[in-house]
């Protein structure tokens, strides 16, 4: 009986049914198919205590002040500033493009958020200034993924929930490879700029360095707020959520101007998202209880053991997976189903929660850039009119480039946890 679960599961999906309720309605069918219908009963209390977690405050908090961020003009400023840093060198707007991701991840925490924002501004410059339509999406995709991985990231958050790991210790356990893979992407956007000739800005089409700075402080300061806070103790990442807010609001009065009906777009926009990724936590939360009564946690773990993995071996198998599941599932879907199911044997073998958070998130958002449902890929197609495969053929080498950098952060664990360590978070 149980093959009903798959099957029901599969014409709910293609009904078009929303995720939440593929996942929940299969995982109810499943309590039937597997004789489990007595413990039904309390499946309401195990998804609350599942997602009665304090640290998931700050998720909604910090996609607000993203949304304010991102209506208050800081975009343009980002640019600037980043325009004003590297266009001068050979591949000028390529070099920009990343840079401004960097910046632009403490303040969004969203890849999505990011490649939607740099695809309406940057990709038509690079195109006026010679770069093909295809890399320039290519690398405004690849760009983005730096996002989810510089603090403030809403889906370190969502994994910190999940295996009650220091939000705190994530999030300064994230910078060092975030900006380890920016700096991986510099050096393939100047190995690329080479090859195509890319051309640099000339010194009339880059601001001044100096007044560009100072105008660029209040945006930047929200990543200061939201790090130093938390670092030196002063804040809680939930705290520092509420304050990077009030910072937002700040901020974007600063340059173009917050209108109330931005902030109440920003608030309608920051509910839908946040409903939809609490409704997938209840979901999960039904399938993973089943799971435990199950004890299919165990049933891997033995069977790790039986095949005689190690914790390296474990550690490559297991990102196999999650780079699979990142191809086809959203992350927060991804993080839900399988961290419950395969970081408890990661943890058993030795390996240290922060890093694991780390390289599982990382892992995952190498699949926003990834066919056959690449998010980033299909926000930068559809905002730039490119072909989809053309661009995911495009971003390839991107790609390539990102798994060498995620094969560098599981064999060395320390770029992860030396900050977190140094600064008595854990690790």
């Amino acid at each position: 009986m149980i093959w009903l679960v798959p099957a029901a599961a599969l014409v709910l999906l293609v009904s078009g049914a929303a995720l939440a309720w593929v996942i929940g309605g299969a995982a109810v069918l499943a309590f039937f198919a597997t004789d489990n219908t007595r413990y039904l009963a309390i499946l309401p209390q195990k998804i609350f205590s599942q997602i009665d977690v304090f640290s998931l405050m700050a998720m909604p908090l910090f996609i607000l002040a993203g949304e304010l961020m991102n209506r208050g003009g800081v975009t343009r400023v980002l640019i600037d500033l980043s325009m004003s840093l590297v266009g001068r060198m050979r591949g000028g707007l390529g070099h920009v493009n990343i840079m401004t991701s960097v910046f632009f991840a403490g303040i969004s925490g969203s890849a999505i958020a990011d490649a939607a924002a740099l695809s309406n501004t940057l990709v038509p410059a690079m195109k006026e200034r010679g770069y093909s339509a295809t890399y320039a999406g290519a690398i405004t995709a690849a760009s983005a993924v730096i996002g989810p991985i510089v603090p403030p990231s809403i889906i370190l958050i969502f994994y910190g929930a999940i295996m009650q790991t220091s939000v705190a210790a994530l999030f300064i356990a994230g910078i060092l490879p975030g900006l380890l893979l920016a700096f991986a992407l510099f050096i393939t956007n100047t190995i690329a700029a080479r090859i195509g000739n890319h051309p640099r800005l000339g010194p009339d089409e880059t601001p001044p360095i100096a007044a560009t700075a100072l105008r660029a402080l209040p945006a930047l300061s929200l990543p200061v707020i939201i790090v130093g806070g938390i670092v030196l103790g002063w804040m809680t990442p939930t705290e520092a959520a509420a304050v990077a807010v009030v910072a937002a609001y700040a901020a974007g009065r600063v340059y173009e101007g917050v209108s109330f009906q931005d902030v109440g777009e920003a608030l309608t926009r920051t509910a839908i998202l946040t409903g939809s990724i609490f409704m997938i936590l209840v979901a999960v939360a039904a399938l993973g209880h089943l799971a435990a009564l199950e004890r299919v946690p165990q049933a891997i773990a033995s069977g790790v053991t039986d095949l005689g993995l190690g914790p390296l071996e474990f550690m490559l198998v297991m990102n196999v997976i999650f780079i699979l599941a990142g191809m086809v599932l959203d992350i927060p879907v991804a993080l839900a189903l399988l961290v419950p199911l395969l970081a408890p044997v990661a943890l058993a073998q030795g390996a240290d929660p922060t890093h694991l958070g780390i390289v599982i998130c990382f892992n995952l958002c190498i699949g926003l850039v990834s066919p056959p449902l690449g998010g980033c890929l299909l926000v930068v197609s559809t905002v730039t009119k490119v072909n989809y495969w053309r661009l995911a053929a495009a971003v390839m080498p991107f790609v390539v480039v990102e798994i060498m950098v995620l094969g560098i952060l599981i064999a060395v664990p320390e770029i992860s946890l030396v900050l977190p360590r140094a600064l008595g978070l854990g690790g």
